[in-house]
């Protein structure tokens, strides 16, 4: 992997007050190197600064003085690297992100899922990448649906959303299901009002899309436990760190998870390319169907 070729005017115009002795080029190059190899994600040069004000505390905790020193301690302290990874990862998400692709889920996939359940099949979906939980909460909730009395007898169904996330800060949150009252306010108003409950200033996610459920911590770019096919997955907005090669592996594998019929979606500037495009054809705005169903 390389950086950007203006690293070192990177470090000469935007590193006023840091020491080249505590933090320097070098050391960027090395944090990236890591992140890239650990987790798949790409630190170009103009990610400088974050990665100074982001590892810094971590730094100064170890009371290793230098990122230098820091860096070798993480080379051989799994802990260490995983908090390393922790806090270079982004979590930015919000309920009902993408509007579009609930109302798609809502209107082909449900029913087909539905349907599934009827003739006595298991429902397996899986939000990766999910982040602090909002999207995997807006899938549920969808599923769920408007009417209450039949969310539910769904709910009791065989349905079984995994939600994985590498940031074990965004798992705690989202295990949670604890939000700020306005975070909702994208939500429908029927599914807020069936599946959520105000307390205080918080929106809490109710037990019957809890219990839907299960967080678990996965590297996307490591091994994956699960060995059965999800009908539905939603990865969206997480291959927009990675390089193209990465990229086009990683939607392999996906679409390799997905059973015959399933969908993915992904994110609104991410493409299905490479080996996956065998597989999967475009049905919406990146939606993706596997083909033999």
């Amino acid at each position: 992997m390389s950086t950007a070729p203006d690293l070192a005017s990177t470090f000469a115009d935007a590193m006023p007050g840091i020491s080249p002795g505590v933090y320097d080029e070098r050391d960027f190059r090395a944090v990236a190197a890591i992140v890239y190899r650990e987790a798949g994600i790409m630190l170009p040069s103009g990610k400088a600064m974050l990665v100074y004000s982001r590892l810094a505390p971590l730094v100064r905790a170890s009371g290793l003085g230098t990122f230098a020193a820091y860096i070798r301690h993480v080379e051989v302290d799994a802990g260490e690297l995983r908090k390393t990874i922790n806090a270079l990862t982004t979590n930015h998400t919000f309920f009902y992100r993408e509007a579009h692709h609930f109302e798609h889920f809502a209107r082909v996939a449900r029913p087909q899922l539905l349907a599934d359940l009827n003739h006595g099949e298991a429902v397996r979906m899986w939000s990766a990448g999910c982040s602090s939980g909002e999207e995997v909460f807006s899938l549920t909730m969808t599923m769920l649906g408007h009417d209450r009395h039949e969310g539910m007898q769904i709910a009791r169904r065989d349905i079984r959303i995994l939600a994985s996330d590498i940031a074990d800060h965004a798992l705690k949150k989202a295990s949670e299901g604890r939000y700020g009252a306005g975070d909702g306010d994208a939500l429908p108003a029927d599914l807020r009002q069936n599946w959520t409950s105000t307390q205080g200033k918080e929106m809490v996610i109710g037990p019957e899309a809890r219990s839907l459920v299960q967080f678990k911590r996965l590297n996307l770019q490591g091994e994956w436990p699960m060995r059965r096919p999800f009908q539905v997955i939603f990865c969206r907005n997480v291959m927009i760190y990675f390089d193209q090669p990465t990229k086009d592996r990683l939607v392999a594998r996906l679409a390799e998870a997905l059973s015959p019929g399933g969908f993915l979606y992904i994110g609104h500037s991410e493409r299905v390319s490479g080996p996956a495009e065998a597989l999967l054809e475009p049905v919406g705005p990146t939606i993706y169907h596997r083909r033999g169903r």
